[in-house]
């Protein structure tokens, strides 16, 4: 199969492969990749994981030679509203100080708390006003990226649920207020499920493009109604390749990992037999790769700039 990029790492989310870490790393070493991105292990996600079985999961990545380019944390996430207890969020925190630490990553996924129930990201649902649903949210990520900081980390705020999921200036607000703790990770395809463009989104955050540390890679095929069906990178509706065109031509260097939602979707509770699991992250293993590859060839071809000329000199008198 494909190998990845050189000088570029091509990754996935482990558990959208396999439940078990034997296999989400079987399934990374089938693409020739040595780079995982961790979600949960058996169901669990990684910081709920009991000692003994997070030392397996460590020790089998040892072995396997596979470094880890981000772990996901529920942190601010679509179950975690701004009204919640926010000590949630701090303890997941400093169980995930200790196991980046072990494990050799800098990169912690987090989004920026929902206004009330799974999804939202529009105040009123949760009975709290706009304001305080700003300031709020503000405040939370701010010390949690603080602390990150101080441990050697960086959460990375996902274009999913939460105050500035869907929105460039409420990231950039989020960024600007939260300090060097916190930097984006841009998903292709999160834009259907809460109603705006992924694309678009991504051109307004190009001025801030040494603040996106990590990509997720998803595609999707709309129906009348833009709801999505996700498929694999580039052959659907949200305009992956011209994404990924963009971040390249603006000088993005990090990781690029799918995240199919083909067979897993963890925010509906679905999850298909693990073989079909295997077939979907391999299939858009594959085509990331192939996409990759095109581009580059791609932007070998275009032609260079001419440098700048230094104007005529007018002859002396």
């Amino acid at each position: 199969m494909l190998a990845e990029t050189p000088g570029r790492v091509l990754t996935g989310i482990g558990d959208e492969a396999a439940l078990g870490i034997d296999g989400q790393l079987a399934a990374v070493a089938a693409l020739g990749w040595n780079a995982i991105e961790l979600r949960t292990v058996d169901g669990t996600p990684l910081a709920e994981l009991s000692e003994a079985a997070f030392d397996r999961v460590a020790g089998a990545l040892a072995d396997a030679g596979v470094s880890v380019a981000a772990v996901d944390a529920r942190i601010g996430g679509w179950a975690r509203p701004v009204t919640g207890d926010f000590a949630a969020d701090l303890g997941e925190l400093a169980v995930l100080e200790r196991r980046c630490a072990r494990l050799g990553t800098r990169f912690v996924r987090v989004m920026s708390f929902p206004a009330g129930g799974p999804e939202t990201c529009d105040a009123g649902a949760g009975g709290i006003d706009a304001g305080a649903w700003e300031r709020e949210a503000l405040r939370r990520t701010a010390e949690l990226a603080a602390r990150a900081h101080a441990a050697g980390l960086t959460l990375l705020h996902e274009n999913c649920a939460g105050w500035a999921g869907a929105d460039a200036g409420r990231m950039i607000r989020l960024l600007e207020t939260a300090g060097p703790g916190l930097a984006l990770l841009f998903d292709t395809g999160n834009g259907p499920a809460y109603g705006y463009d992924g694309h678009a989104l991504l051109t307004r955050l190009l001025p801030h493009v040494d603040r996106i540390l990590h990509v997720h890679i998803k595609d999707a095929v709309l129906d009348g109604d833009g709801r999505p069906r996700y498929c694999e990178p580039g052959t659907g509706d949200l305009r992956v390749a011209d994404s990924l065109r963009l971040l390249l031509d603006h000088g993005y260097r990090g990781a690029l990992s799918i995240e199919p939602h083909i067979a897993v979707r963890p925010h509906e509770d679905h999850r298909e037999p693990e073989d079909a699991c295997r077939e979907a992250f391999l299939r858009s293993g594959l085509a990331l790769a192939g996409l990759v590859d095109r581009l580059d060839r791609e932007r070998a071809r275009e032609p260079a700039s001419e440098p700048a000329r230094e104007p005529a000199r007018e002859p002396a008198s």
